[in-house]
């Protein structure tokens, strides 16, 4: 079959090649977006009498149809088609004929392909954003459940400071708002029309692109047509956002792998989100955790493909920009599925609380604190924190904690020290005392609960 761009040429394609330059296969996920796009811009053709009324309405039924039974299933998509846009033009011109070829006019598949896209983005990002916040919810449960739990804060893999659970639950909470944040800003400066640049160089009709552009939800349109359909930026800033959100997942999935295992016997994942050994019968599996952390570095490839696909093209459209589909198509599902396990299993997943505290106390965590006691009995710091030392190399010696020294061996070291000191250095003290704004206490956690909750709300709210 001919192409619909036949003429220069004869369209008849060497069969290897038309296989290799077809993109109907990934991009016919923006049909919607595409016949959407369509119906817009034929009742604009129409209301500016660059074609007839009558033949507008002709198309947006048309279009409306094919878009029907799409949805139905009574259409299948013809993959002999070189992309989504030939496909849905070829579909109407056989059921209007000539009517159906005048769709096109003040158009071209390259400001084309570049509406659809930015449309069909701006839809994943808001199906994207509504699972971070069911997983944002799920970690607020978590969190409001186990603000009590003391367990011992970590620098360097090592144990430092008593925190708690819930307060470990809302730093990750903190780094998806900043996750949701990117994405709105994304879906800010992808909201401006491309439709009507054409080719590269505009067009000789008198269009209405803004008011095209406003039926359609965008804020703007491109203000030079060159860059309106090269631009390419979005796609890369959505995909730089989409790999810090992975990355978020991928710290956290490696913190629930650790704290599942029998070394640490933190948490206990539901059954619904593990596996078990084909070989080795006591086995339980942090499978899902581990595929979220593998598929990061998918999500990773997809973004640093595109970067190095755009970074040595002229202006204007070059063909190579058809590679940006499948990469920010892959990301946008790996990221949709991945936050789709993640949420059940965050909330299913039960803490064991006793194990947190065990660990917190043979941790000697509590040893700045005990510096600390020191301090405010006027001793300078650098001598408080050497007396402290030296406590704690002395409990690892004897195999015991600072909290079960006698008096008598603290005085030892200073006479500073009181019965004051058990009070001091008691663990659960030790979180309560750290009252600064952002601190593990169970007032801070319920503070910062609400602060998610709060945004949460207030980012639902600003969707379109």
């Amino acid at each position: 079959m001919a192409k619909m761009w036949a003429g220069r040429t004869a369209g008849n394609v060497d069969s290897v090649a038309d296989d290799f330059n077809s993109s109907i296969r990934f991009d016919c996920a923006m049909a919607k977006q595409d016949i959407t796009g369509s119906m817009a811009h034929a009742a604009m053709l129409g209301a500016r009498g660059i074609i007839g009324a009558d033949e507008a309405a002709q198309l947006i039924d048309g279009l409306q149809g094919i878009l029907d039974d799409l949805q139905s299933g009574a259409l299948d998509f013809d993959l002999s088609c070189e992309d989504i846009h030939m496909f849905v033009e070829q579909v109407l011109t056989e059921r209007l004929g000539d009517v159906g070829k005048k769709l096109h006019t003040a158009r071209s598949r390259n400001d084309q392909v570049a509406l659809d896209l930015r449309m069909y983005l701006r839809d994943e990002i808001a199906e994207i954003g509504a699972l971070i916040r069911d997983l944002l919810a799920a970690l607020c449960g978590q969190a409001q459940a186990h603000k009590s739990a003391i367990m011992p804060g970590y620098t360097h893999m090592q144990r430092a400071q008593p925190v708690t659970f819930g307060h470990h639950m809302m730093a990750y909470a903190m780094m998806l708002l900043r996750d949701l944040d990117r994405l709105g800003d994304c879906a800010r400066r992808m909201n401006v029309s491309p439709i009507g640049c054409c080719a590269l160089a505009g067009t000789t009709y008198d269009t209405d692109r803004v008011g095209e552009a406003k039926a359609l939800g965008f804020d703007a349109v491109a203000q030079n047509s060159l860059d309106g359909v090269s631009d390419r930026d979005f796609c890369a800033e959505l995909l730089s956002a989409l790999a810090i959100l992975m990355m978020h997942l991928s710290r956290f999935s490696e913190e629930l792998i650790l704290w599942s295992s029998w070394e640490f016997r933190f948490i206990e994942l539901s059954d619904a989100y593990t596996t078990g050994s084909s070989i080795m019968p006591q086995k339980k599996n942090p499978d899902m955790a581990e595929l979220v952390r593998g598929k990061t570095g998918r999500v990773y490839g997809d973004l640093m493909g595109t970067l190095t696909m755009l970074k040595g093209l002229p202006l204007a459209y070059n063909k190579d920009m058809q590679e940006d589909k499948e990469s920010i198509f892959d990301a946008c599902d790996t990221v949709k599925m991945c936050l789709r396990v993640f949420t059940p299993m965050i909330s299913t997943m039960t803490v064991r609380e006793d194990n947190l505290l065990r660990a917190a106390q043979e941790g000697f965590i509590n040893a700045t604190d005990l510096a600390d006691y020191l301090v405010k009995k006027g001793l300078p710091f650098r001598t408080a924190y050497k007396i402290s030392g030296t406590l704690v190399a002395k409990c690892i010696a004897e195999k015991t904690v600072l909290e079960a020294l006698p008096l008598e061996v603290f005085r030892e070291s200073s006479e500073l020290f009181d019965e004051d000191v058990y009070a001091a250095i008691d663990l659960r003290a030790c979180v309560e005392k750290r009252r600064s704004l952002g601190g593990p206490t169970a007032a801070s956690v319920e503070t910062q609960i609400a602060f998610v909750r709060d945004a949460i709300a207030q980012k639902k709210g600003e969707e379109p």
